[in-house]
């Protein structure tokens, strides 16, 4: 009889057989079988050859890992891939992400060898512990598990055995409150930047009346502007980046390029209103901010200015950013086609301006609310009946 549990059992012809899995073809078991004349005979060759089996899965495992290289080569290869492709922002960005965070937690480590265990584990100290002086939010960290993924997917498509799954974590991101300028704020702004007018207070009000992005702002020419036409053209846009060249004395330098998106290259209408300021400031091929062919204001320079003016207007500090939120906001309270609007501010598509940019104050709120009252008229009848 066989031996409950242990395969082994006598044949007909009165030899031992004893059947072991040695190896899978996905889901279905690949036998081998040992014989021999009696029973204890066949349990020691079954043992030996499970044993051997055993052996040499660690001598695989130990090839395979001999041969795997470490994460922070791979990662090295991926950037380097990309550097042709992507724009130089975008590099700096994720050269950043690497060097920060990603290296010092796995750059040592063998490719296989990283498990979805250390990936929750290091998403867990990324969103718990401070990193470089701060906390990251969920969305920085999200982003760096990006990273992860993407460097996950050029190793499997170069024939590397990965172990981890960066989906394995889900990151709950907050949709962060942007504020904007109240009407108020607005006004005393507008009577600071009349009375104290230079090309500031004109850089100011492009992006207060346009929603212009301050890197955009920053690189804009007069030569692109159609006083004819009452329109610019958006095609530069200005960044303060970290120098890829380790050996460069300087850790940043000004990058003058195409804008973030295709998107973003567009035409914007001028305001009437504007026009007069604009034409009085106009100096041939000059950047708008410095009146200078060859001398630029930068953004971490008019953010400054910026912050000075809301000073001096007795406003609470916001970023120069608020200002284009301000525009999308006022425009949608003020019944703009929200089409129009995206194309303006430069957006891919309509979705991004409602979901990011446009928050109705709750004057507008009120209106919309108010627009019910005909209805709610109408029903006065049925409203009198009621008990």
């Amino acid at each position: 009889m066989p031996r409950k549990g242990e395969n082994i059992f006598k044949r007909k012809d009165g030899r031992w057989e004893g059947r072991y899995i040695k190896a899978r073809d996905g889901n279905k078991a690949v036998y081998g079988y040992v014989f021999g004349k009696s029973y204890l005979e066949v349990k020691q060759k079954k043992a030996e050859a499970l044993s051997r089996i055993d052996r040499d899965k660690i001598q695989i495992k130990k090839a395979i890992q001999a041969k795997s290289p470490t994460f922070e080569n791979v990662a090295c290869q991926w950037l380097e891939e990309l550097k042709p492709i992507r724009k130089k922002s975008t590099i700096v960005k994720y050269m950043g992400q690497l060097k920060n965070y990603i290296i010092p937690a796995f750059g040592s480590f063998k490719l296989n060898e990283i498990s979805n265990e250390n990936i929750i584990s290091f998403s867990r100290k990324l969103l718990t512990e401070e990193q470089q002086g701060r906390k990251l939010a969920p969305k920085t960290v999200s982003d760096i598990l990006s990273r992860m993924k993407s460097i996950r997917r050029f190793a499997l498509l170069r024939g590397y055995e990965v172990n981890y799954i960066p989906n394995v974590v889900e990151i709950p991101l907050r949709q962060r409150q942007i504020r904007i300028l109240t009407i108020v704020e607005e006004n005393k702004i507008l009577r600071y930047l009349k009375n104290h007018f230079d090309l500031t207070a004109l850089g100011i009000l492009l992006s207060l009346f346009t929603g212009l992005r301050i890197g955009e702002l920053c690189a804009l020419k007069w030569s692109d502007f159609s006083f004819a036409d009452k329109e610019f053209y958006v095609q530069r846009t200005m960044q303060r980046l970290n120098n890829l060249d380790d050996n460069s004395e300087k850790k940043t330098a000004i990058e003058i390029g195409e804008p973030k998106s295709p998107s973003s290259i567009r035409k914007i209408p001028i305001p009437d209103e504007l026009l007069t300021y604009l034409k009085n400031a106009y100096v041939t091929d000059a950047y708008v901010l410095s009146g200078l062919k060859n001398k630029f204001v930068e953004p971490r320079t008019m953010e400054n200015r910026f912050k000075s003016v809301l000073k001096k207007c007795g406003v609470e500090k916001i970023n120069f950013h608020a200002l284009r939120h301000t525009f999308a906001t006022r425009c949608v309270e003020l019944g703009f086609d929200i089409k129009s609007l995206s194309e303006i501010l430069g957006h891919a598509n309509v979705n991004i301006t409602l979901n990011r940019y446009v928050h109705p104050s709750m004057k507008l709120k009120h209106a919309n609310m108010n627009k019910l009252n005909s209805f709610i008229c109408s029903q006065n009848s049925y409203f009198g009946d009621a008990e």
